[in-house]
This record gives C-alpha cells, structure tokens and sequence, in this order.
C-alpha cells in the first residue's frame, strides 16, 4: 500500500470554529499531514486566541471572522480565502452549538438557533466551496456529526435534530456530487474530554466519580472518554486521498456506545 495516500501536502483545509477543542485538534492533524490551515469563527477575539493557539503550535494558520450562518458573508469569505490562500480542498463543518432545554421549556427561536447553526450552516458552507471543487475535479467534505445523529436524549431536542438532519445532508452532498470526485462524510464524535466537559468529570467530596462520568464510563466499551487525539486519524483518514471511494458514511468515534446495550443492572 501506498502510505502516501494519507499525506494531505499541498491541500487547502477550511475547519469552521477551530480557535480550539475538536476543531483545532482536527486542525493540529492536518497540518502535520502537510495541509495549509484556514480557520474561521464568530468574532475577532477567538479569531485572535486561535492564531495564537496555532503559533504556540508552530503552525502557520489563516484565521477570518465569519458567522458561518450568514450566506452572503460565507461566500465573500470562501471568495477571500481563494483569492488569498487558494481554492479549498477539504471544508470540515465543524463549527456548532447545544442548548440542554426540555422540549416543552425551549422557545422556537431557541430551536430555530441550534438548527440554523448545526444544520443550516454546514448547507451554506458546503454550497459555498462544492463550485470550486467541481471545477478542480476533486474535493472533501467532512460533518461533524454527533451519536445524537443516532440517539436521542433528553433535553437536547434541537441539537438531536439538526445532528440528524446533517448525517442526512452528508448523504445527500454524496449522492448529488460524487460523481464530480467529492466526497461527504460524517465524523460522528462520542464523549470527548475537553474543558467544557470537565467539570461533568471532577471528582466529588467523597472521591466518588461524578455521576454523569459513572453513567459515560459504564455505557462505554473502552470504559474512558475520549479526548481529541482520537479523533485526529479518522479525520486525517476522511480528508485524504486514501479514503477516495468512501462517500455518504458517518464515522462514529464513540468508544464503541453505540454498538452496546449496557451493563445488565
């Protein structure tokens, strides 16, 4: 096999929302795979702690202020980046949100948000960079999906339904533009070990886990949570040319939750 498959050298990578967590580790990734990195979010000051996150890193990464819901400010910047970069090769719809409200408490406005930010967002991203890629001959996107694509859970209602109706639009990019050499897929992420989660596993008074750890360990094969780095070999897999005839499928990165039934009690 030719391990040069998996070598991004030369390809222009666009990670929505990477100044940290999944999508700056996805970020980290390619660039060591060769890729330039181009990254956007929602104002000039996580704009700004992410190019330093990325310099502190060694890596030269473009970084634009873009509300990726916004159409028109998609396409100027898609515009930008090929003007100042070049034409993309990988787009990554990483950028999203979640509101834990029960169903019946959440307003439609709040349901509309999550779904205008998880779902709406990646449509405008992708309509924005699938020209350019017809026009190359070749391209990759790649949707952060959720097992909530799969599941459902109290109190995330919007986000279970935008992640279900994204794992559909990756389908739906894969059956309208493969024929054009692109590829969409999904990477489904479990339970990941990052600052916004740690206080979900700080240690209680008594040494005991806290209870939301003790119900992710125990419904979790590998019996941990998973971190960042998990998530950076599937990604660099999905954006290479190695995974060139995988199209429309959602990678879950999960630990293995949704291939078990649970402990009996």
């Amino acid at each position: 096999m030719n391990m040069d498959a998996f070598s991004l050298k030369g390809k222009i990578a666009w990670i929505t929302g990477a100044s940290y967590g999944i999508g700056f580790a996805i970020a980290e990734a390619y660039a060591a795979a060769g890729a330039t990195i181009v990254f956007n979010d929602i104002n000039q000051d996580l704009v700004n702690k992410g190019l330093q996150a990325y310099a502190d890193k060694g890596i030269d990464a473009k970084g634009y202020v873009c509300d990726v819901t916004n159409e028109e400010a998609v396409q100027e910047l898609v515009k930008t980046i090929e003007k100042e970069v070049g034409v993309i090769d990988i787009l990554v719809n990483n950028a999203g949100i979640i509101r834990r409200i029960p169903m019946i408490e959440m307003s439609a406005a709040e349901f509309r948000k999550v779904i205008d930010v998880d779902l709406n967002a990646p449509f405008i991203c992708a309509k924005a960079v699938i020209p350019s890629m017809i026009q190359k001959g070749h391209g990759k996107i790649i949707n952060i999906c959720s097992m909530m694509s799969e599941l459902g859970r109290e109190t995330v209602s919007a986000y279970a339904a935008a992640k279900g109706g994204l794992k559909m639009l990756t389908r739906n990019i894969c059956s309208e533009y493969g024929m054009h050499n692109i590829q969409c897929n999904g990477i489904g992420p479990g339970y990941i070990a990052t600052p916004q989660t740690a206080p979900l596993r700080e240690r209680q008074a008594d040494g005991s886990r806290h209870p939301f750890d003790q119900f992710i360990i125990a419904k979790t094969p590998a019996a941990r949570w998973g971190n960042t780095e998990d998530l950076q070999g599937p990604a660099v897999f999905l954006a290479s040319d190695a995974s060139n005839f995988v199209n429309g499928h959602i990678l879950y990165v999960d630990g293995g939750i949704l291939a078990y039934i649970g402990k009996q009690p």
